[in-house]
């Protein structure tokens, strides 16, 4: 049964509920919903059934030509198209493969080396710099990190336990032993932030899935609340009260980007180059690479034998002829 939908503001909410409705990721959201009212927007605000291969096609090359776009983000705008059609606007689109999808460039991942990134944690400081160390020491994605919740840290068997990441699959992974005492100590405070919570009548977090209706209570409990809460709670007009978000990534980006530009580094660092440097320095180390794509959640192992292409050895672990002269 195709949705109707008498406005943009309508269709944006018909894409929204059906993003949730195959347990999309929030972010995922975010962009097709983006990437949607643009698309309309930018072909005057036309009713999208009376658009097809050629309106979709020049959308995506203005993108590329005057916007200068990415191959990821013009692709990323293809598949939030196709998703309108397919699942909110229910239609037959036999010109989908027609639709040439822009090439992505193959880049090595930017890895630090262990005095790098010793000098970028040390430089980052409170609690930007505890994620950022997470990000380090267990290989972490930004908001993986952001997105922890209290019990998701099992400090007896130092595991850090990582819920529908990319791809909303689950995986564990490593809880350094240098990280125990600074996060035991930042929990304490956290838990004392929840309890004048509590008292003030708020203290709720966000729950995930059906979890919010089997059990509501569960988002004032100790377990379920954020490793890294935001310093101000939020009102949530669906159910009227106050809740607390987790911290918001960019805290952590602006705090990596000032102690980058502090030390003066000529490499392009960015949180995401915690997560590079994680894998590269165990491969250095002679970690198995399987054990790594355990630890780092891909899915193929081709994946995470990008990083063999960067470690410290030059030319791939090889010794230059000029050096045995």
């Amino acid at each position: 049964m195709q949705q109707k939908y008498r406005n943009l503001r309508e269709l944006m909410e018909l894409v929204q509920a059906r993003v949730r409705l195959r347990h999309l990721s929030p972010r995922t959201e975010e962009a097709y919903v983006r990437w949607v009212r643009r698309f309309i927007l930018h072909h005057g605000n036309r009713d999208p059934k009376l658009l097809g291969k050629k309106e979709v096609e020049a959308f995506l090359s203005q993108l590329a030509q005057k916007r200068g776009v990415r191959p990821s983000t013009q692709n990323q705008a293809l598949s939030a198209i196709l998703f309108l059609y397919r699942e909110v606007l229910e239609r037959e689109i036999p010109w989908v493969n027609d639709v040439a999808r822009a090439k992505r460039k193959k880049h090595l991942p930017v890895v630090m080396n262990r005095t790098e990134t010793q000098m970028v944690l040390m430089e980052m400081k409170g609690v930007p710099g505890l994620i950022a160390r997470v990000l380090y020491g267990s290989g972490l994605r930004l908001m993986e990190a952001c997105r922890l919740r209290v019990k998701d840290l099992d400090f007896e068997r130092r595991e850090l336990h990582v819920r529908e990441g990319k791809g909303g699959k689950d995986r564990k992974t490593m809880l350094p032993k240098a990280l125990v005492e600074p996060l035991q100590e930042h929990l304490a405070l956290v838990s004392l932030l929840h309890k004048e919570a509590l008292e003030d009548g708020c203290g709720s977090v966000e729950l995930p899935g059906s979890m919010a209706k089997k059990n509501p209570h569960a988002a004032f409990d100790w377990p379920w609340q954020w490793v890294f809460p935001a310093t101000q709670p939020y009102w949530y007009k669906e159910t009227g009260v106050y809740r607390r978000h987790h911290l918001h990534q960019t805290v952590v980006q602006k705090e990596i980007r000032r102690a980058v530009v502090a030390l003066n580094l000529a490499k392009r660092v960015s949180c995401h180059t915690l997560r590079h440097s994680f894998a590269t320095h165990l491969l250095e180390s002679g970690s198995d690479i399987r054990t790594i794509q355990e630890l780092l959640g891909h899915k193929d192992v081709r994946t995470t034998m990008i990083y063999t292409h960067v470690l410290n050895k030059g030319g791939m672990g090889t010794t230059s002829p000029l050096d045995r002269l």
